[in-house]
């Protein structure tokens, strides 16, 4: 299987306000049986770390910040999917080579999205540097390794909980009862098809 190399060095690298510009995502899977829907998401790790991250990386000059989520995601998970227009959040931190220290330098601005997978390949850019790793949610908090990567977690699970009760609503206005209209307004956002 061909794939693209991953991109490497910083020399189209996003900034604004002095902080490297990143985007990621929370890759995520639905699974059903008889009784409900549970949700899984895709972890990575890297190497010489017990804990993991959801995908990432900088948002380059040449690119939207949706097409960079979207390859990060490809380049470190090996994952393709739907994409949500609108980020879970915008978090400031410090890079991690930079988290102990004091300079100005390090600081990042990250977008993070929700993905919902639909392919995963065998075989990607960046997988002799990351292994990957489906995790309940419970589990994807306990081993993420920064506080806003659980933020975000924190934001898709709201968002899915949120979507779960719309579409409910939705089943008994079909099934003849009753519910508020209004909410059913909030369900419907716009997502971006990946493609590569």
């Amino acid at each position: 299987m061909s794939y693209l190399p991953a991109r490497k060095g910083r020399h189209r690298q996003r900034y604004e306000d002095c902080l490297r510009l990143v985007a990621g995502c929370i890759p995520y899977r639905l699974e059903n049986d008889a009784e409900e829907s549970r949700i899984s998401v895709l972890m990575i790790s890297t190497p010489n770390r017990d804990d993991l991250v959801f995908p990432k990386g900088g948002w380059e000059d040449d690119e939207t910040v949706h097409e960079a989520a979207c390859r990060e995601a490809l380049e470190e998970a090996g994952v393709k999917g739907i994409l949500d227009e609108d980020p879970l959040g915008v978090w400031e931190f410090r890079s991690k080579s930079r988290q102990n220290s004091c300079s100005l330098e390090g600081g990042c601005r990250g977008y993070m999205f929700a993905m919902e997978v639909t392919e995963e390949l065998d075989s990607w850019a960046e997988h002799i540097t990351y292994n990957r790793k489906w995790l309940s949610p419970e589990e994807a908090y306990k081993l993420c390794r920064y506080d806003w990567m659980r933020e975000a977690l924190g934001a898709l699970l709201r968002g899915m909980e949120k979507s779960s009760k719309i579409e409910r609503e939705h089943q008994m206005i079909s099934a003849g009862c009753s519910a508020n209209p209004s909410s059913l307004e909030e369900s419907f956002t716009n997502k971006c098809i990946v493609q590569g």
